[in-house]
């Protein structure tokens, strides 16, 4: 199986007044094509800088991020936000769905973004949110959803584009207990199928046992 991802000697240190507070100092991990890691740590251990790092939205202070063998912190911005269109799918904390379009809409604008034709965008946008039960709800408006309504609608949106990487902060956190059983069943069954390498973010310890392996952070590294 070929690398997704590579993280290698990440290190990130964040200004606090006149002094640095270390988050990573010298992480590093792969990911190859199918494989599902869950990352298990405690709040404030940097788990959110880490998925930040390797879905392009930041910069390490040292270090490489590698999708599919390409040096990705030695491109400009414009080439890491296509690979960030082209090949990763992030589910964020926080949803951050467009208020203005349905929950349909929010999964097909990304594949239109991509060059996916309307009608191919908003059939792979009802498939996943049939899967992910939210088929009644898809003309509605994401302010007429609830918490954990939004948050399956981002976590369809993360997977629109068949991304070759999932990053998950918490993708069930917004769950009741039987509800987050049944997207994540889903969840990793969509992952399975579609040979996608995931990082998932996670405190639950019974959903972290059903992915392939954990890894944690512990003093600014993965272990």
């Amino acid at each position: 199986m070929s690398n997704i991802l590579e993280l290698r000697g990440l290190h990130r240190v964040y200004k606090a007044g006149d002094a640095g507070l270390t988050i990573l100092a010298g992480a590093s991990l792969t990911l190859k094509a199918g494989e599902i890691t869950a990352l298990v740590a405690p709040s404030g251990s940097g788990k959110s800088t880490l998925l930040h790092l390797a879905g392009l939205l930041e910069k390490p202070d040292q270090g490489s991020v590698l999708i599919n063998g390409e040096d990705a912190g030695r491109l400009n911005d414009d080439a890491r936000t296509k690979i960030r269109l082209r090949d990763i799918g992030i589910v964020y904390q926080f949803h951050h769905l467009l208020p203005e379009f349905t929950a349909l809409e929010n999964v097909a604008i990304p594949q239109m973004i991509a060059g996916t034709p309307q009608a191919e965008a908003q059939a792979r946008a009802l498939d996943l949110l049939t899967r992910l039960g939210l088929q009644a709800r898809a003309a509605s408006l994401p302010g007429k959803l609830s918490g954990g309504e939004q948050q399956r609608v981002a976590i369809a949106r993360a997977l629109a584009n068949h991304p070759q990487l999932l990053l998950a902060d918490e993708p069930t956190g917004n769950l009741d207990v039987a509800t987050a059983d049944i997207v994540f069943a889903e969840l990793l069954r969509i992952v399975r199928a579609e040979n996608i390498a995931a990082l998932i973010a996670t405190h639950n310890p019974d959903l972290a046992a059903r992915m392939d392996r954990q890894v944690t952070l512990r003093d600014g590294l993965l272990v």
